[in-house]
C-alpha cells in the first residue's frame, strides 16, 4: 500500500472514503479507462521525457567529436600517409581513450536511469472513481490529479476542488507568498502545494505544459557550471592557439633551414605538436566523474546535475533541516498537559482536529495515533498547517451542538511574548521535546488575527525520534572542516536540545531567528556566529543561504519539506530525501534514495576525491604542454632538429603520464577542494615543465657535441629521450605523494617498463630507441638528477610564496 493510500486509509469513514471529504461537495469521480484510452491514443498525453542523462547518442558525439580529437586525428592522417606506423601511435592511444570515455559514460547513464525511475514523482491521479499513483508521463489530458502539502504541480491545470489549497509558484514567477487557490483558478506545472489540498483538472499535458516550455532548452544532465570544466576549456583554448604557430615554425625550420626531406619534416613536426596537446586530461575528467556516479548510485544517491559531485565536494557550510534529516520522520506523544478543562474533553478535541486534516504532517499523525476521533465532532472549516503560520486549525460542531474553533501549533506563535505558560514549553524544549499548544480561539477561524486572545486549554507533548546515524554524519563535517548549521521552523530551545545531544558544536546557544536581522549583512554575522536556528520561516531559510554565500561561502541545504524548497533552489547544492516532497526532489542536484543522512559523507568524498585527484593529474598533463612548447622554442630559436619522433614522446607520455594519471583519478582522496583550479595547477606546472624541458634540451645539445657521423641523430635523440623521462618520472614522484604501497608500485612498474624498452632489442628498434656508449648515458643521468633537485626546490619555493 502506498504511503498516500495508507494516510486515507488511516482516516476513512465507513465506506472507507477519507472522512475529512465528507464536509466537501460530491467527489468528481475522473476519466474512465476507455476515455483514458482514446486520449492516448489522440496523443495527449504527458510524454515528455524527464532525462536524468544525455542520450547514448549525445554521450558518443560529445566524447568522438572534440577539438583536440579533430586535431590529432589530422595529424594522425598525416603519418599514416609518409610513415612508419609506430609513429602514428598516439592515434591508436586517442581512440582507446575515447572509447573509455564513452563506455564509462554509458554506464554512468544506465546507473542513473535506473535511479531517476526509482526517484520519478508519481501524482495520484482519479480514475473511474479510485485514486492511484501512476507516472508523471501516464498522466493525459482531463486528469483528475488530487494535491496534498509538498505535492509538486505535474502538469497545468484548473483548480476543480479546494481545502484551503495554498500553492506556492516562486519557482515560475518569482512571487514570494503562496496563493490561495479556488475552483476555477489556474494552476502552473513547476509550482508546488505548501499547505492544504485539492484536485485540478489537467488543461495542458507534454510540451504545451509551462514548465516544459521553460525546460525545452535545458538538460537536467549537464556538464556546465563546473569550475572544473572551465578551466580546462580555458586551458585547451590558449594550447590551440599557441599549436598553430609553433607547427608552422617547426615545419618552415626542418624544410627551409636544415633541408630535410619532406616525410622527415613532417615527422619532426607532428612530434613537437602532439605532446602540446594535454588529450587525456578531458577523458580522465569524464570518467571521473563518471565513476562518481557509478560508485554514488550504489549507495542509493541520485546525482541529477554531474557538477553537484564537484560543488559538495567545494561546500564549507552545510545547512541542515532538523526534521527528516537530524530527526526520522515520525513523533511520538510523549504527555498530554492540560491547562483549562477536562483532559477527556480535551482529547476528544485533539481526536476531531485528526481528523480534520485528511493530509496530517508528522505532527498531527502523533496525535492521532494517540487519540482517536469518536465521530461525534462535525468539522465545519479547517485550515491545514502552513510553515509560515506554525499553526493549524478547525471549526466544529461538537457532540453538544457547541460551535467551536481550535488551534493547534507552536506555544510562542499563538502566546503573547511573556506568557507565563511559556516557561513550561521553553523547559520541555531544552529537553529535546516538542510542544504543541491547543488553543480555543474567540475569532473566526479565517479571521487574519485569529490567534489573538486564544484561551491556551493544553500542552501536546511530542518525542522526536533521533537518526542514529546523525552524530557520525556530525562528527565527519566537523572534522572535514565544514560548518554545519541547523535551521529549523521548531523551537530554539528544543532544537538546539536535539542537536546537542548529537554532539552539533554551539548547539548550547541557539538563536530564535525571528530576532536576526533583515539586513543580509547584519544577518550573516549572526549566521556565522551561530550554529542552531529555530522559528526560521521558509523565506528566512532562503534568506539565510544568501547571506552565507554573500560571505564567500559555499553553502549545501539538505531538506524534506515544502518549507526547505525555496532554500534548496537558491543554495549552491541542494540534497532532498528521497522520502521528501515532490517538489524538493525536483529543484535538489542531489536526491538520497534511501533517506540516510549518513550517505551524505559518501557524497563529499566522492567530490573530494574527484576534484583533488583531477587537479594533481593535470599537473602532469601541463607539464608536458610547457616543456613541449619551450622544446619547439628552442629548436627554432637554435635551428636544429627536433629531438624526438612521435613514437617517443607517446612512449613517454603513456609511462609518465596516461597510465599514472589513470591510477592517481581514481584513488581516495579527502582533501576539500578549493577554487581557482587553473591557477593551482598552472603555478606548479609551469616551473615544472621549464625545469623538464630544459634539462631534455641541456641533454641534446651536449648529445649534438659529442655524437658524429650519419648516425648521431638518433643518438642524440635516445641521450635527450632518457633525460625527459627521467626528470618527467620525477615529477610522477613529486605528484604521487603521499606515498603509499601501490603508488610506490605504479612508479617502479613505469620505471621498469622504460628499463625493458631499453634492453630490449625488438623494442629498441620498434621506438627507434638505443643507447650509444656509456659517457652520453651517464651525462643525462646526471642531468635529470640535477633536474630532479631543481623540481624539488621549485616545489617548496611555490607551496610557501604561491599559497592556493
Amino acid at each position: 500500500m502506498t504511503e498516500r493510500a495508507r494516510t486515507d486509509a488511516e482516516h476513512s469513514g465507513p465506506g472507507g472514503e477519507p472522512a475529512r471529504r465528507a464536509a466537501r461537495e460530491p467527489v468528481t469521480p475522473g476519466l474512465t479507462a476507455a476515455e483514458v484510452a482514446e486520449r492516448v491514443a489522440r496523443g495527449e498525453v504527458n510524454d515528455v521525457p524527464v532525462r536524468s542523462s544525455r542520450s547514448a547518442a549525445e554521450i558518443v558525439r560529445a566524447n568522438v567529436f572534440t577539438r583536440f580529437n579533430a586535431i590529432i586525428g589530422v595529424l594522425f592522417v598525416i603519418i599514416l600517409i609518409v610513415g612508419p606506423i609506430q609513429d602514428g601511435l598516439f592515434g591508436f592511444v586517442i581512440v582507446a581513450n575515447t572509447g573509455l570515455g564513452i563506455v564509462q559514460e554509458l554506464r554512468a547513464k544506465k546507473t542513473l536511469d535506473n535511479l531517476a525511475v526509482i526517484g520519478e514523482a508519481r501524482p495520484a491521479v482519479r480514475r473511474d472513481g479510485v485514486t492511484a499513483e501512476i507516472p508523471t508521463s501516464a498522466v493525459v489530458l482531463d486528469d483528475i490529479i488530487e494535491l496534498g502539502p509538498g505535492d509538486k504541480v505535474v502538469v497545468d491545470g484548473e483548480v476543480r476542488e479546494s481545502d484551503s489549497l495554498e500553492i506556492d509558484e516562486s519557482l515560475l514567477t518569482g512571487e514570494a507568498d503562496p496563493v490561495l487557490k479556488k475552483p476555477g483558478d489556474q494552476v502552473m506545472s513547476g509550482s508546488f502545494v505548501v499547505a492544504g489540498g485539492g484536485a485540478f483538472t489537467a488543461t495542458k499535458v507534454g510540451r504545451q505544459a509551462y514548465a516544459a516550455q521553460l525546460a525545452e532548452e535545458a538538460s537536467r544532465f549537464t556538464l556546465v557550471h563546473s569550475e572544473l570544466r572551465t578551466g580546462i576549456s580555458q586551458i585547451l583554448k590558449y594550447v590551440t592557439w599557441m599549436m598553430i604557430p609553433t607547427a608552422i615554425g617547426l615545419i618552415l625550420s626542418h624544410l627551409l633551414t636544415l633541408g630535410l626531406p619532406g616525410d622527415a619534416a613532417i615527422r619532426r613536426m607532428v612530434a613537437g605538436i602532439v605532446p602540446m596537446i594535454p588529450e587525456g586530461l578531458v577523458l580522465l575528467t569524464s570518467v571521473a566523474f563518471a565513476i562518481g556516479v557509478i560508485r554514488l548510485g550504489r549507495k542509493k544517491c541520485l546525482v541529477q546535475e554531474l557538477p553537484a559531485i564537484e560543488g559538495l565536494a567545494r561546500v564549507d557550510v552545510v545547512c541542515l533541516d532538523k526534521t527528516g534529516t537530524l530527526t526520522e520522520g515520525g513523533m511520538d506523544v510523549h504527555g498530554l498537559r492540560t491547562l483549562d478543562g477536562d483532559e477527556a474533553y480535551v482529547r476528544q478535541v485533539l481526536g476531531a482536529l485528526g481528523e480534520s486534516d485528511p493530509r496530517p504532517n508528522a505532527s498531527l499523525q502523533a496525535v492521532i495515533a494517540a487519540y482517536p476521533a469518536d465521530g461525534g465532532w462535525r468539522c465545519v472549516q479547517s485550515l491545514p498547517f502552513s510553515s509560515a503560520r506554525k499553526y493549524s486549525g478547525a471549526s466544529f460542531n461538537g457532540p453538544d451542538g457547541e460551535n467551536t474553533t481550535w488551534l493547534l501549533g507552536a506555544p510562542d506563535v499563538l502566546l503573547p511574548p511573556g506568557d507565563h505558560r511559556l516557561t513550561e514549553t521553553d523547559t520541555l524544549n531544552a529537553r529535546g521535546l516538542r510542544v504543541l499548544l491547543l488553543a480555543r480561539a474567540v475569532r473566526a477561524l479565517d479571521d487574519p488575527e485569529v490567534t489573538r486572545g486564544v484561551r491556551p486549554t493544553a500542552l501536546v507533548v511530542l518525542e522526536q525520534r533521533l537518526r542514529p546515524d546523525a552524530p557520525d554524519t556530525l562528527r565527519y563535517f566537523e572534522e572535514q572542516g565544514v560548518r554545519a548549521k541547523v535551521l529549523s521552523g521548531d523551537n530554539a530551545v528544543s532544537v538546539g536540545a536535539v542537536a546537542g545531544v548529537l554532539g552539533l558544536p554551539g548547539a548550547d546557544a541557539p538563536v530564535d531567528a525571528r530576532a536576526l536581522p533583515g539586513d543580509r549583512d547584519a544577518m550573516a554575522d549572526g549566521i556565522e556566529a551561530g550554529a542552531v536556528f529555530g522559528r526560521v520561516t521558509p523565506q528566512q531559510k532562503r534568506d539565510m543561504v544568501a547571506a552565507l554565500q554573500s560571505r564567500g561561502h559555499n553553502v549545501a541545504m539538505t531538506g524534506d519539506g515544502v518549507n526547505d524548497v525555496l532554500a534548496l533552489k537558491d543554495a549552491d547544492i541542494g540534497v532532498a530525501m528521497g522520502s521528501g516532497s515532490e517538489a524538493t526532489r525536483a529543484v535538489a542536484q542531489i536526491v538520497l534514495l534511501n533517506n540516510s543522512f549518513a550517505t551524505l559523507p559518501s557524497v563529499v568524498a566522492e567530490g573530494r576525491r574527484v576534484i583533488g585527484n583531477i587537479t594533481r593529474v593535470a599537473t602532469l598533463f601541463l607539464t608536458k604542454t610547457v616543456y613541449s612548447v619551450l622544446l619547439a622554442i628552442l629548436v627554432a630559436c637554435w635551428q636544429i632538429p627536433y629531438p624526438y619522433l612521435p613514437r617517443h614522446l607517446t612512449l613517454l607520455s603513456t609511462l609518465t603520464i596516461g597510465v599514472p594519471a589513470f591510477f592517481l583519478a581514481l584513488a581516495p582522496n579527502k582533501e576539500r577542494a578549493r577554487p581557482h583550479f587553473v591557477r593551482r595547477v598552472m603555478r606548479y606546472a609551469i616551473p615544472s615543465g621549464l625545469i623538464a624541458g630544459t634539462a631534455a634540451f641541456a641533454t641534446y645539445l651536449l648529445a649534438r657535441g659529442y655524437y658524429t657521423g650519419p648516425d648521431a641523430l638518433p643518438a642524440e635523440t635516445s641521450a635527450a629521450t632518457l633525460t625527459l623521462f627521467l626528470t618527467a618520472i620525477w615529477v610522477l614522484v613529486i605528484i604521487a605523494r603521499p606515498y603509499t604501497w601501490w603508488r610506490i608500485a605504479l612508479v617502479l612498474a613505469m620505471g621498469l617498463a622504460f628499463l625493458i624498452v631499453l634492453v630490449t632489442p625488438a623494442l629498441q628498434t620498434f621506438f627507434a630507441l638505443r643507447l650509444v656508449g656509456t659517457t652520453m648515458p651517464w651525462v643525462a643521468v646526471a642531468i635529470a638528477l640535477v633536474a630532479a633537485v631543481l623540481l624539488e626546490l621549485a616545489w617548496r619555493l611555490v607551496s610557501r610564496r604561491f599559497p592556493a
